[in-house]
């Protein structure tokens, strides 16, 4: 049997229900010459602009 395909306000509620997400890491390097790590968990699209507004 063939899946039944959704249409209209039901494909779009089923595409908003699938986000794509990333583990964005970032390091910095305090006084002492130590790393710390930042991780974030976020939204695909937001990834460029996150690590933009966070670089060193």
């Amino acid at each position: 049997m063939a899946k039944k395909q959704a249409f209209g306000q039901d494909a779009r509620q089923a595409k908003a229900a699938h986000r794509k997400m990333a583990k964005v890491i970032i390091s910095t390097k305090n006084d002492k010459g130590k790393y710390a790590y930042k991780e974030v968990m976020m939204d695909q699209d937001n990834v460029r602009e996150y690590i933009q507004q966070n670089k060193s």
